[in-house]
């Protein structure tokens, strides 16, 4: 199972994430968001990565000359999609796409047929936090989800219930940013380092 650890805004959070055992960091390219961060500093972050560690470009309707002008500039890994993407929209990237959707229920089982990407972030109606839990979303659609299709799990993701989420949905990995942050935008190393021993533990469990 793979663990991605997202709105990672400076290179002290990015290298305690590695640290932790993490797969993957997600950068964050949407303006006026709490996790914001330049492509500039971005760029510096994913020079310092170690070559496992994959770099993810959170983007939200960006156009699609953006996006690939960014990722060309920071040497991205991989694209996430947040917004009103639709399937013909996210068709002309080189990189591996992964498009999020906003689960409320069994309903939205039905969207993911239509899309052809490496994966499925599952994330809640909500928009980003700014310090405050986030809801999770119904773990038995996701498990259902996960079983058609490669997901990342988010969404209310925290140390505490990451265990359980994990045994409850069995994801291709799980994505977590607001449940280890000591603040929006900055990362509790405590918490990094126990919800990916938490999320490593489950994943290992029969």
């Amino acid at each position: 199972m793979r663990i991605k650890i997202c709105g990672v805004t400076n290179l002290d959070d990015a290298q305690l994430c590695v640290a932790a055992g993490a797969d993957a960091i997600g950068l964050n390219f949407v303006e006026g968001t709490p996790r914001y961060v330049t492509p500039e500093m971005a760029a510096r972050i994913v020079a310092a990565l170690p070559p496992f560690v994959t770099p993810v470009g959170v983007f939200w309707n960006h156009a699609a000359g953006h996006v690939k002008a960014v990722a060309e500039q920071c040497g991205l890994g991989a694209l996430q999609f947040h917004g009103d993407e639709t399937p013909e929209d996210l068709h002309d990237f080189r990189l591996p796409v992964i498009k999020t959707l906003k689960v409320v229920g069994a309903a939205d089982l039905d969207r993911m047929a239509a899309y052809r990407v490496a994966a499925f972030l599952l994330d809640s109606p909500a928009r980003w936090s700014t310090g405050e839990a986030r809801p999770v979303i119904p773990w038995d659609v996701a498990a259902e989800m996960a079983r058609r299709h490669p997901v990342l799990l988010s969404a209310g993701l925290t140390p505490d219930n990451v265990g359980e989420a994990v045994r409850r949905v069995r994801p291709y990995g799980v994505d977590v940013s607001s449940g280890v942050e000591a603040r929006p935008g900055r990362k509790d190393e405590e918490r990094v380092r126990r919800f990916v021993t938490e999320a490593r533990a489950a994943a290992a469990a029969p």
